[in-house]
């Protein structure tokens, strides 16, 4: 073999590289500024500041197809939105597993550099073995019960791949050629499902939204996989049943709860209708990203749906799935519950703004580059603004 044909295999071409860099590294560049604010403002040891950047990593890449600048800017709203912060804090702990956890996630982290140098197009699937291997380590050797910070790991990188999955198995025509998913997309979703209810059975609202997009990417599955997704819900059904579903709470009359059982963590079936539960999850949304966040969501959701319906479908029965849960669901940790929720809530927030830039394109003929830039501008406002509120600022 040649010499000229040995670097050819060694090094990637530069294309892909390229590919790779301008997606993960507004990605990275949000993560390494909030695992910063995480320890300097709130005093988070940093192995635990780690794994909220990677859900940060994780919700980044899930904005990517908007621009590298509204991917960085959606990123650090979640990382300064007050339910995701709430974890934030703690003591340091050195106890020997978590200690050996930690040094077998840096040994991960070094192989995913090495399939980034070596095979770049593999990179999305080490990244979510590693996320895999790391929440089994937890769940084996912590062993915490349903952890929230990994539920929150979880879940964002459940959003990516769900929401990648949809966008390149049905993109706009004028865009670009269907894809076919890749295994990331399609058993990393399964695997990441079955991990996040082994964790908390609260994973399992997203069963819905994970078996009508595999049906809309068209995806071609052995029957067994499907068996584990049934096998999954059903084992996550099961322990919801027992673990937030008491009879003498299930029945009660929604209008009679009083506020001092606000925190009693059980589902009451009626409460669904009474419209002071409707205004308590509106009020939730505006107390995280503020009335424009919630006008923001309106109208990314109403354009997604328009632009890309099947992601736009995928992304509201999730949406809806837990927005149910919080509508019945009296507990005072609600709001860190429905983290999920926020995390889809961003993503139409993100959309919004980019539609914006093409308005901005279409109304004052600029070009592309420079009308999502200005869009990434007034989009940043948001999360300096959750900043300032973290800061005492305002």
């Amino acid at each position: 073999m040649s010499e000229q044909q040995t670097n050819a295999s060694v090094v990637p071409p530069p294309i892909i590289l390229d590919q790779q860099t301008r997606r993960w590294l507004p990605a990275i560049i949000a993560a390494i500024i909030a695992f910063a604010m995480f320890i300097i403002l709130g005093a988070t040891p940093p192995i635990r500041a780690a794994g909220m950047a990677m859900a940060v990593v994780g919700m980044a890449l899930a904005l990517h197809p908007m621009g590298t600048g509204l991917a960085f800017v959606g990123g650090l709203a979640l990382a300064f939105s007050p339910s995701f912060w709430i974890q934030t804090g703690g003591l340091e702990s050195l106890d020997p597993l978590e200690v050996g956890i930690g040094l077998g996630v840096a040994l991960a982290l070094a192989g995913i550099v090495y399939v980034v140098r070596k095979h770049p197009q593999d990179v999305t699937l080490a990244t979510i073995l590693f996320i895999a291997l790391f929440a089994l380590f937890f769940l084996l050797g912590v062993g915490t019960p349903r952890s929230l910070r990994l539920t929150t790991l979880l879940a964002a990188w459940f959003v990516f791949l769900l929401t990648e999955g949809t966008l390149l198995s049905n993109p706009r025509p004028d865009v670009m050629q269907p894809e076919k998913l890749g295994i990331q997309h399609t058993w990393g979703l399964l695997l990441l499902l079955g991990l996040g209810v082994m964790n908390n059975p609260l994973f399992t609202l997203f069963v819905p939204a994970t078996a009508l997009g595999l049906f809309l990417t068209r995806a071609r599955l052995p029957i067994w996989y499907w068996l584990g997704l049934v096998l999954v819900a059903i084992m996550g059904a099961y322990s919801i049943t027992i673990t937030y579903i008491a009879p003498e709470w299930w029945s009660f009359p929604s209008e009679q709860t009083p506020n001092v059982v606000g925190h009693v963590p059980f589902l009451i079936a009626s409460a669904w209708r009474d419209p002071e539960r409707w205004l308590r999850l509106i009020d939730l949304i505006v107390g995280q990203f503020t009335p424009i966040g919630l006008a923001l969501g309106i109208l990314g959701l109403a354009r997604l749906s328009r632009w890309h319906p099947p992601t736009g479908v995928v992304t509201m029965v999730a949406y809806g799935s837990y927005a149910f849960f919080g509508l019945i669901y009296f507990g005072d940790d609600a709001p860190v519950l429905l983290l999920p929720l926020l995390m889809i809530q961003i993503y139409w927030m993100t959309y919004a703004a980019y539609t914006f830039a093409s308005w901005l394109g279409g109304a004052f003929h600029i070009t592309p580059r420079l009308s999502l830039w200005g869009a990434t501008a007034a989009f940043s406002l948001l999360p300096l603004f959750m900043l300032a509120r973290i800061m005492g600022f305002l």
